[in-house]
């Protein structure tokens, strides 16, 4: 499906965007996952809403919407030519609403901070980078592209940003994920395995027929754990320290008085940058195998599921040198530079050939019953963002 594209003349000015203003607006649509909640609202109504506000401002608006419900909007101001072009992306999805304290979608502000679902967890990153974008082309076009890409679906599968990558590329681009407006370089990645252990079922008064699937699933959990621990002992990323590696799930058995004839073992396994995921699926093959080896009537199977490379940036690339140095006038020192241990959409840009980072707002609660963020930081994220546009795009 081809990008839809639309244009509007007028252009208000951008000089009077707030931030803070246009995150409340953000906060107020219900934007939640249905992947994670059955019946979530998704993103059309919050992407109608940028849509509009981004063509009210002169940017060219493509709509992208390969999943019905689900869509992404990519908003482009053209250059001149000649100039580098420059991709700032953020998630307009947001976790579930039950359990909040409070009403999730009704902001509110107390003490500097400005309270409610997704005010951390992304649509403070959001606000900021459309009211730089605004602000950054103001003035007339830059010589580069400048685009930006509002995206379904960072907290599931990534489905948004995978469609915008096939159409849309960028010189380099920041992600404006929360980061306490410190300079975040590298991120873990993961991969989720189920782990099928296979027994025989028999009545629970014939132990001679009978293999217990969830007895020998046993022995693989206390496996597990030792690899955890020789991962924690080995060779340790600057940044981000060492892989992990956890069960999750654990489902096998039927009833009482029955062997259960099958243990299935779900499992998360952490990576750093270095890893990949056949590394790893060699890793834990080679541990089944001993136990296979070792263990009387040990059988299994390992499957792949859904699995995400972990993300290193260049420290030497020029949107990091860029970002950073309007960083440090906006901060008054040098940010610090950190990693998370949390996987983002940084890793498909990466993997797409598209030089990036991440940096964002201040405060708390992702996913949490209470959430905000620093109003304080939003300004200063969007000067930065402002500055690095201008600077990078020229």
């Amino acid at each position: 499906m081809s990008p839809q594209t639309s244009f509007i003349a007028a252009v208000p000015d951008p000089s009077t965007a707030d931030p803070s203003g246009l995150l409340a607006q953000l906060i107020a649509i219900d934007s939640v996952n249905p992947d994670l909640v059955a019946g979530g609202a998704g993103e059309t109504a919050v992407a109608d809403f940028c849509g509009r506000w981004l063509a009210a401002r002169g940017f060219e608006i493509h709509r992208l919407e390969r999943r019905p419900g689900r869509p992404s909007i990519v908003a482009v101001a053209r250059g001149t030519g000649g100039g580098r072009s420059l991709m700032l992306n953020g998630h307009l999805d947001t976790v579930g609403l039950a359990g909040y304290d409070g009403d999730p979608l009704a902001p509110r502000v107390s003490e500097g901070r400005m309270y409610g679902r997704g005010a951390f967890d992304m649509k403070g990153g959001i606000a900021a980078m459309m009211v730089a974008a605004a602000r950054a082309t103001a003035g007339g076009p830059l010589r580069g592209d400048v685009l930006l890409a509002c995206v379904a679906d960072e907290e599931y599968g990534s489905s948004g940003t995978e469609e915008v990558l096939e159409s849309f590329t960028a010189d380099a681009a920041v992600v404006t994920e929360p980061s306490h407006l410190e300079v975040t370089l590298a991120h873990k990645g993961f991969v989720w395995f189920d782990v099928e252990i296979e027994g025989r079922a028999a009545h629970g008064s014939r132990p001679e027929l009978g293999i217990d699937a969830i007895a020998k699933a046993g022995y693989f959990l206390v496996a597990l754990e030792q690899l955890g621990q020789r991962l924690a002992d080995g060779p340790s990323h600057p940044l981000l320290g060492t892989g992990t590696v956890h069960a999750s799930v654990i489902r096998g058995g039927e009833e009482p008085s029955t062997y259960p004839a099958h243990c299935r073992v779900t499992l998360e396994r952490r990576t750093v940058p270095g890893e990949s995921v056949d590394g790893v699926e060699r890793e834990l093959a080679g541990l089944l195998d001993r136990l296979a080896a070792t263990v009387p009537d040990f059988r299994y199977r390992l499957i792949r599921g859904v699995h995400r490379e972990p993300f290193e940036a260049d420290p030497d690339a020029l949107i990091v040198r860029t970002l950073t140095r309007h960083a440090e006038r906006a901060l008054g020192h040098p940010p610090v530079v950190r990693a998370e241990p949390f996987w983002t959409d940084c890793a498909l840009l990466d993997r797409a050939g598209i030089p990036c980072l991440l940096f964002g707002v201040d405060g708390e609660g992702a996913h949490a019953a209470t959430e905000y963020v620093d109003l304080a930081s939003l300004d200063r994220l969007t000067d930065v963002l402002t500055a690095t546009i201008t600077d990078f795009c020229s």
